[in-house]
C-alpha cells in the first residue's frame, strides 16, 4: 500500500517528465501484488489483464516522453516548465499528443480501452478498489491535463472535437452497461467510467470553467467512488453477498448501512443537497 502511495503521489508531484514516467510505472507492481494476493477466485486473470493493459499504455507514454525531451536541442529538456514553452510542427505534436493520449486513455479508462477496470474492480478487495477508483483513475484524468493540454496545445485544439464526441458515447454507453450489472461492484465500476466522460469533455471544452468542472468532478469522483467501494465491501464482510439480486432487504438488517449508501449514490447523481449536506 505504501509504495502505491509513494508512485500515485510522485505522479501529482513530479515536476519533469522522466520522473513522471517513472511513478507512473512504480505504482503498478504494488497494485498488481494487491490483486493477486488479495483478489478474488479471478484475481490472476484480472491481473493479468490490469498488468498488460497499463503495462502496454506505458509504451506509448515513454515513446512521447523521449519525443517531447529529445527533440529540437543536444541536451533532453525534461522539465515541465521548460517543455511549455516548446513548439513543435504540427505533424510532429500531433504523433505525440497521439501517443500520450493512449497511455492515459488507458489509465482513466476511456472506451474502448476501458475493459480492464470492471473486471479489476470485481475481483479486488474493496480496499484496492477505493484507491483504484479514489486515485489510479484521475492519474489518466491529470496526465491529459497536465502534458496533453499544457504541453500540447495545438493538438489539443485538434482533437478536443473529437475527444467531446467520445465522452459523451462513453457517458451513455458505461451508464447504459452499468444497468444490467449484477455484480455491484461491476456496477460501480461502470459507473465511474461513465463519471470519467464528464471529465473528458470539461477537458476537452477549451474553456476554464469546463477545465474547472473537471477538476471538479475529478475530486468529487474521488471520494464518492471510493465511499461507494467502501460500503460495498463491508456489506460483502457482513452478509457475504455481492451480486444484487441476492441483496434485497438490507435496509431492514443494515439501516445505517443502507443510509450511507443511499447519501452517496445520490451524491454520484449529483444531487446538489446531498453534496452540500455532506460538506457540511
Amino acid at each position: 500500500m505504501l509504495a502505491m502511495y509513494s508512485g500515485q503521489i510522485g505522479s501529482f508531484s513530479s515536476r519533469d517528465l522522466l520522473l513522471f514516467f517513472i511513478m507512473w510505472e512504480l505504482e503498478l507492481i504494488p497494485v498488481y501484488l494487491l490483486l493477486c494476493m488479495w483478489g478474488g477466485k479471478k484475481r490472476l486473470y484480472s491481473a493479468t489483464k490490469f498488468i498488460l493493459y497499463t503495462a502496454g499504455g506505458s509504451v506509448f507514454l515513454l515513446m512521447g516522453v523521449l519525443g517531447v525531451a529529445l527533440y529540437g536541442s543536444n541536451e533532453p529538456t525534461l522539465n515541465f516548465e521548460t517543455s511549455v514553452n516548446q513548439s513543435y510542427p504540427v505533424v510532429l505534436e500531433i504523433i505525440f499528443y497521439i501517443g500520450f493520449f493512449i497511455a492515459f486513455a488507458v489509465k482513466s479508462p476511456i472506451i474502448p480501452l476501458h475493459t480492464w477496470l470492471p473486471d479489476t474492480h470485481g475481483e479486488a478487495h474493496y480496499s484496492t478498489c477505493m484507491l483504484l477508483a479514489g486515485i489510479l483513475l484521475k492519474m489518466g484524468a491529470y496526465g491529459l491535463i497536465r502534458i496533453n493540454m499544457e504541453l500540447l496545445p495545438h493538438a489539443h485544439s485538434i482533437f478536443s472535437p473529437w475527444l467531446m464526441i467520445i465522452g459523451t458515447i462513453q457517458i451513455i454507453y458505461a451508464a447504459s452497461t452499468s444497468l444490467g450489472q449484477r455484480n455491484l461492484k461491476k456496477r460501480i465500476a461502470y459507473s465511474s467510467v461513465s463519471h470519467m466522460g464528464f471529465i473528458i469533455i470539461g477537458i476537452s471544452s477549451l474553456t476554464d470553467t469546463g477545465l474547472n468542472g473537471a477538476l471538479l468532478q475529478i475530486i468529487s469522483h474521488g471520494f464518492i467512488g471510493a465511499a461507494l467501494f467502501f460500503l460495498a465491501g463491508t456489506t460483502y464482510d457482513r452478509i457475504r453477498l455481492v451480486y444484487l439480486d441476492e441483496m434485497g432487504g438490507i435496509a431492514i438488517p443494515m439501516p445505517k448501512m443502507f443510509t450511507m449508501f443511499s447519501s452517496f449514490s445520490m451524491a454520484s447523481l449529483a444531487l446538489p443537497d446531498v453534496l452540500w449536506i455532506q460538506a457540511i
